[in-house]
């Protein structure tokens, strides 16, 4: 792992591949336990685009029966948070009394996450659970329950894992930190 350019920023490495492997499996773990006697089928809601390679990761992890459907959301320009979560792709299957699994790659603020459940939920979802490959815990202060937490991060700029800035860096398999 070596120091990368993005457009005007540098990056330097932050987390390994193998840590967040790890981190996946151990995740992965703890949903087959939840979900090992399960009698309908959960479906899998991939964030786009960064949950994009979690999502595939953790699916090979996963020992149950279990559907995938997407969502596009957005709410950063740059490195920072607009606050505002824009829907860019809707759902394309009826979630009625479905059972979900969110998977998202970061959760800081929370915006997205109390914004998108709240939508399923007004959906017809069953039952949303989340699933988080990375916390930030310093600025998540809402009121709805991470169900996985693969990682927990300060609050830095991160790209690499299906995280990127302004585009660029989602295809990295390390995770890299803006360089102070």
């Amino acid at each position: 792992m070596e120091r990368i350019k993005l457009h005007d920023k540098y990056f330097v490495p932050f987390i390994p591949n193998e840590k967040i492997k790890k981190a996946v499996s151990d995740i992965a773990e703890k949903i087959n336990k939840d979900y090992a006697s399960c009698e309908d089928v959960p479906l899998l809601l991939c964030v786009l685009n960064g949950s994009i390679i979690f999502t595939g990761e953790l699916m090979q992890n996963l020992n149950f029966p279990c559907e995938l459907t997407s969502i596009r959301l957005a709410s950063y320009e740059g490195t920072s948070s607009t606050g505002v979560t824009k829907k860019i792709m809707g759902l394309n299957i009826n979630i009625t009394g479905r059972r979900l699994i969110i998977i998202e790659d970061i959760v800081d603020t929370g915006q997205t996450i109390v914004d998108l459940v709240k939508l399923l939920n007004e959906e017809g979802a069953k039952e949303v659970k989340v699933c988080t490959l990375l916390l930030k815990p310093d600025i998540y202060k809402q009121n709805i329950k991470l169900d996985y937490v693969a990682m927990e991060i300060d609050n830095r700029f991160i790209v690499g894992y299906g995280l990127d800035y302004n585009q660029l860096g989602r295809n990295y398999k390390d995770i890299y930190v803006l360089e102070k």
